[in-house]
């Protein structure tokens, strides 16, 4: 092996290391995935009008 080979993938160790413990960083910090709480009040109605679009409402 070359001496410039080494040196590239010792660069490619690196950054492929910083990028392993940035992702992680990241999930840590979301929470791991952590859904948000569901509205404990009910929606809003205006007659027969919902307060959420129709292509939303799970039937």
């Amino acid at each position: 092996m070359t001496g410039s080979f080494v040196v590239l993938l010792i660069i490619l160790a690196a950054v492929s290391l910083v990028a392993i413990v940035g992702t992680v960083v990241l999930v840590i910090r979301d929470g791991r995935g952590k859904v948000p709480v569901e509205k404990s009040d009910r929606p809003w109605t205006a007659g027969n009008l919902p307060s959420v679009p129709y292509s939303l409402i799970r039937f």
